[in-house]
């Protein structure tokens, strides 16, 4: 299996799961064919794409325009079926049938509500990973998986930078939170 750069990835404004990330994300979350995953605040798709590539039948939740039209494009260039939803979370959640995987990317402030939402279609035994800048998401997303008694629980403080240029310049990502955990 070979996993996609982030060059690799038709580009706009909208943020994308950087590749150190995207893999260890996608990791935790266990693919195999035949799982569904729902991909909440998807920005250009690159989560849905990787696990798509790896046999699961992808729902991606987006908000913005521009990102749709990325999902979809994306999904084209890597010849991928995924069902793309342009609603906000957590109300998009009820267009997708149950899931055994959830990635959440992007909450736009409703972290709660979405883990609840999600919670309540993901199905026992599935597997959730979160992504995020800010220890107040983080903190939410881990207690409400306590408060639901997720099981193995995971988190991870991730941190990546690339040597750019002649030069060997350092450059540094986001330093992001990922947690994952299982539901009873």
């Amino acid at each position: 299996m070979r996993w996609i750069k982030d060059n690799e990835f038709i580009r706009g404004d909208i943020p994308m799961t950087k590749f150190e990330i995207r893999l260890i994300s996608v990791g935790l979350l266990g693919i195999e064919p035949g799982d569904v995953l729902l991909d909440i605040g998807a920005g250009t798709g690159s989560v849905s794409i990787e696990a798509s590539l790896q046999g699961a039948e992808v729902y991606s939740i987006e908000k913005e325009p521009e990102g749709i039209d990325l999902i979809q494009k994306n999904a084209a260039k890597f010849n991928t079926n995924i069902t793309v939803i342009q609603d906000i979370a957590p109300e998009g959640i009820d267009k997708v049938p149950s899931f055994n995987k959830c990635f959440i990317g992007g909450s736009g402030g409703n972290l709660k509500d979405i883990f609840l939402k999600a919670d309540s279609k993901l199905k026992s035994g599935g597997t959730l990973v979160g992504n995020f800048i800010t220890f107040d998401n983080f903190n939410v997303l881990k207690q409400c998986m306590n408060k639901n008694d997720y099981k193995d629980v995971e988190v991870r403080l991730i941190q990546s930078s690339k040597v750019e240029g002649k030069a060997g310049m350092l450059k540094a990502n986001n330093p992001i939170f990922i947690i994952k955990g299982e539901k009873p």
